[in-house]
């Protein structure tokens, strides 16, 4: 499983977070990798909040790789950041607007860091096999690949299931479900931001895990209405250890009876 908040903040909010995380982790078969953003680089107005930037993010980012122990995953979104961004971090994640820049998949997959590329919105699943691809020629051999909804009109993103296994088939690399991100309306929030439908997310992930999801990616936050990005579709950090028990018991009985 992927978690953590959407985007860097202050160290104190960033340890809450992996704190609880590291003591859920033993609980999640492979673990639970921290995820932040240094940088929200496709905000959708220019004054919006982004992040601390890219070097103190990444230094925020180390200490909770160092005080908690835990994996650490972000973004990067600029080929000439991915060799800084793989001295800190575990993984690398190509955000789902960038999934077909072959400049910046090459240069992730060069690190030789495993790399989480996120479907495009707009992107058939099949699509995705080339981006996978590009990341193998650059070096890297361990990919996955996050199906994280699809465009459905104006404002509005809709779950194919059938994707996972079409995901799996056209790439064959793992394949992780996004239910945050798959909550989002773009463009519906206040001032034109983002928007979510929170209160969906439990039953997307129950249908992931009883689909054939590898994995799993939340954003969890201890007050979702106050975070400075996707405070709509955020998970409230205390209902995260309920959440999580109930989609690993269908995961679980998935596997058991397949």
């Amino acid at each position: 499983m992927i978690a953590g908040p959407c985007v860097v903040e202050d160290d104190a909010l960033n340890m809450r977070v992996a704190t609880e995380i590291a003591r859920l982790q033993a609980s999640v078969p492979g673990g639970i990798i921290f995820k932040a953003s240094f940088d929200k680089a496709n905000r959708s107005n220019a004054g919006a909040a982004r992040g601390p930037g890219f070097d103190r993010g990444l230094d925020a980012l180390g200490r909770v790789r160092s005080e908690t122990g835990l994996r650490v995953i972000t973004d990067v979104h600029l080929p000439d950041q991915c060799e800084r961004v793989a001295e800190v971090v575990d993984a690398l994640q190509i955000p789902a607007f960038l999934s077909r820049q072959t400049d910046l998949l090459q240069a992730a997959g060069a690190t030789g860091k495993p790399v989480n590329v996120k479907k495009g919105q707009w992107m058939a699943p099949g699509a995705m096999a080339g981006s996978l691809e590009k990341v193998r020629e650059g070096g890297s051999p361990d990919v996955a690949v996050t199906e994280r909804g699809t465009f459905f009109g104006y404002g509005d993103l809709v779950v194919d299931f059938r994707n996972l296994e079409r995901l799996r088939g056209a790439t064959g690399a793992p394949v992780i479900f996004d239910a945050t991100h798959s909550v989002q309306q773009p463009g519906q929030g206040a001032g034109g931001s983002s928007g979510g439908v929170r209160e969906h997310i439990p039953g997307l992930l129950a249908a992931a895990a009883a689909g054939g999801a590898d994995g799993f990616f939340l954003e969890t936050h201890p007050d979702p209405a106050r975070a400075p990005s996707d405070a709509e579709s955020q998970w409230p950090l205390d209902q995260l250890e309920p959440l999580l028990a109930r989609t690993l018991r269908i995961w679980q009985a998935a596997r058991e009876s397949a």
